[in-house]
């Protein structure tokens, strides 16, 4: 009586090929670079919020460029292009803090793209965009305030030789209820971070599903 034998097949597994990888790594650092460089040009277009906070708080739109490269890329990516941008905008425009404002955006800019971009890399949806975003907005203001409490603001006190209380007085002038640096930060900085992340959400999410195809290479 003959046995038949079934012989083992072996299954090969599925390699990605490292051709593919580094053609995707090398779009990713040129898409970093560029978006980097746009948002460096995106900082020269800066406006005050005069019915917020003092004329020295500028708002710029160079945090939209990163976060689509975010989106599109994920939280290390945008990370990476928030430092270039901090370096290029630093061989432009050079330092009046020692670099310590450089810094303090750069954790400023990052509490902004990382929360966003984690959310929307969960689930890649509108929904998702728009939580994120949120989300980002609120992280931006929270890191601000501390931020501007503790770093920003004595450093440039110290950079421009005038005490705290000029700033202070400055604040004062456009809303009476502050009186002090915590109030300073909370009715002037946190309002306008949270007008400054909202605007910017909103042009992320209107432009981001029509530049992430040309991102990727997928048009």
């Amino acid at each position: 009586m003959k046995t038949t034998t079934v012989k083992p097949t072996t299954v090969k597994p599925t390699t990605v090929k490292p051709t593919t990888v580094n053609r995707t790594g090398t779009r990713t650092m040129v898409c970093v670079g560029m978006l980097a460089a746009i948002s460096t040009v995106l900082m020269l277009f800066e406006f005050p919020l005069p019915f917020i906070a003092p004329g020295f708080y500028e708002l710029d739109f160079s945090e939209m460029p990163i976060l689509i490269g975010a989106f599109a890329f994920g939280p290390m990516a945008g990370v990476m292009t928030e430092l270039v941008k901090i370096l290029l905008n630093l061989v432009v425009n050079g330092t009046d803090t020692a670099f310590v404002g450089e810094f303090a955006n750069f954790v400023i800019g990052c509490s902004f793209l990382i929360p966003a971009a984690l959310i929307y890399k969960k689930k890649k949806s509108r929904r998702s965009a728009v939580i994120g975003l949120a989300a980002g907005t609120v992280a931006m203001a929270a890191v601000g305030v501390i931020i501007n409490a503790y770093v920003l603001l004595p450093a440039y006190s110290k950079a421009f030789g005038m005490p705290m209380e000029v700033f202070i007085e400055m604040g004062t002038a456009i809303n009476p209820a502050i009186n002090g640096v915590w109030a300073f930060v909370l009715l002037a900085v946190a309002p306008f971070n949270l007008i400054k992340g909202a605007l910017v959400s909103v042009l992320t999410i209107l432009l981001y599903k029509h530049i992430s195809p040309i991102l990727k290479g997928t048009r």
